[in-house]
């Protein structure tokens, strides 16, 4: 398998609020950045797809079909977005770094039939980053294949 992974960026509002918690508790837990007017970054994504090369053109992916998609399910839904408002996913889920790499996983894994989604890697800063192999995701997808119902809980 060779893994080829490309780069995008895009910028986004946010703050940390979760619903389940008192005012008290989300500013103990999340401090300035609970600020209700939010604060931005500029992201750097990385996304890393894998699959065999082609023998006819030496690449693994076409690689204007993976920035399309890109462009298309995740900069197009995301980019100069205030995340909490604008996109409905983070009304109620804490738009944290953690969660944004596991919801584009979600948003384009379904979408690259055409190669296999290897990692989501989501900067915040420079210096802060998350990765994201989508586990869960790989899981109840070979789940499905050999038959069997599994919820997110494994139930």
């Amino acid at each position: 398998m060779i893994y080829l992974t490309r780069r995008a960026e895009f910028s986004a509002s946010h703050y940390y609020h979760s619903p389940a918690l008192s005012p008290e508790e989300n500013q103990r837990l999340y401090g300035k950045c609970n600020n209700p007017h939010g604060h931005g970054h500029n992201y750097v994504l990385e996304v890393t797809v894998g699959g065999e090369m082609d023998s006819r053109s030496g690449m693994v992916v076409d690689l204007k079909q993976l920035k399309e998609v890109l462009q298309r399910e995740v900069l197009d839904v995301l980019d100069h977005r205030f995340l909490n408002e604008e996109v409905p996913v983070f009304r109620h889920l804490v738009p944290t770094t953690e969660n944004l790499a596991v919801e584009i996983w979600r948003m384009l894994g379904p979408k690259l039939a055409f190669c296999e989604l290897h990692r989501i890697r989501l900067y915040e800063t420079p210096d802060l980053y998350v990765d994201y192999f989508g586990t869960e995701e790989k899981q109840m997808a070979r789940s499905v294949e050999n038959g069997q119902s599994q919820t997110r809980g494994g139930k």
